[in-house]
């Protein structure tokens, strides 16, 4: 761990934090200014009611804030580190086409915007572009690493380019179906970020510290306006965004599959929806949960907000250090 990355990271983490934070109370104002308030499906849980109109692509503070602490970070460490920049364009980009989706769904007065394909398309052309540049910025053929494991296997790059597009989109994909109450999607991205911030470091990659570390400070600030009960929510523009912003940190890191372990969550909610949606069709009409995805299943259960957040946060901490300290123990020895 050196001392120059560990400044890095609280430089960038401390400018992401302050930003987001201090944007806040006029992002909101701004949003409810515009009517951007959230349409609540009438099949969700009924106590969600409560929650239509509040303002949503609240994503945009720590979107700004994170951008803004890249930069400080790049001028931290004295030189530009291009994977903190291929990493943002990603997050950006996959925010972008939040908006877009948002933005549809404000117009139409409902929670649909765009249609499922016109999205997936989308999500595979910015997936393809940042594999270009991966493409493009490296000199040798892509290697795999197993975790829990100090192997490592060279993959071929028309195959490795189908795989990593399928485990960007699908990572994009599962944090967007985790955004569903307060504080959820968050709550859950914010050890992940600290866990890639730790990666960084062992790494001595800079760009993947200052961007996982601002990635950190703006989450950590997001929380005071989206933890439950939120003022603001996130949108498929923030949601979109952390989705780009994980897959990109672990593709940086060329450690694409730790995220079936830090990003557990993720995957448990997306298995539960499609769970769901296959048990209901072969049943004719029966269901495997009360309601998916399945933080809502343990919201009908009787479970509050906060005690989802706070569980589902917790397994992701317990999964991050297990992560650190022994899947990547081969590799980092």
């Amino acid at each position: 761990m050196t001392p120059a990355n560990l400044y890095t990271a609280l430089v960038a983490c401390a400018v992401a934090f302050v930003l987001t934070a201090a944007i806040g109370p006029a992002v909101i104002r701004y949003l409810r200014k515009m009517k951007f308030g959230q349409k609540i499906l009438e099949i969700g849980p009924k106590w969600h009611m409560n929650k239509q109109n509040i303002p949503t692509m609240g994503g945009f503070m720590f979107i700004i804030g994170i951008a803004v602490a890249v930069a400080a970070g790049n001028s931290f460490a004295g030189h530009i580190c291009v994977s903190s920049l291929a990493v943002l364009g990603l997050a950006v980009a996959y925010g972008a086409v939040g908006m877009v989706d948002d933005y549809a769904k404000i117009r139409k007065k409902e929670n649909a915007g765009l249609t499922p394909k016109q999205k997936l398309v989308l999500q595979i052309l910015v997936a393809g572009a940042f594999i270009l540049v991966l493409f493009l910025g490296s000199d040798s053929a892509p290697r795999l690493w197993i975790p829990f494991t100090d192997i490592t296997f060279v993959w071929p790059w028309p195959l490795y380019i189908i795989f990593a597009a399928f485990v960007i989109v699908g990572a994009d994909n599962a944090v967007n179906l985790t955004d569903g109450i307060d504080g959820l999607a968050a709550g859950v991205t914010l050890p992940v970020a600290v866990f890639f911030v730790f990666v960084g470091i062992a790494r001595g990659d800079a760009g993947v510290v200052i961007f996982a570390a601002a990635l950190a400070g703006g989450l950590a600030a997001f929380l005071i306006y989206n933890f439950n009960p939120a003022k603001v929510f996130m949108g498929d523009t923030g949601s979109l965004f952390l989705g780009g912003a994980v897959a990109g940190l672990a593709f940086a890191c060329d450690m694409p599959l730790i995220l079936l372990l830090v990003g557990l969550i993720y995957i448990i909610e997306t298995l539960s929806v499609i769970l769901q949606v296959t048990y209901f069709k072969a049943t004719h009409g029966k269901r495997l949960f009360k309601m998916a995805p399945i933080h809502h299943h343990f919201e009908m259960c009787g479970w509050g907000e906060k005690k989802i957040v706070l569980t589902f946060s917790g397994i992701t901490i317990v999964l991050c250090l297990l992560a650190y300290f022994v899947a990547l123990a081969p590799v980092l020895s």
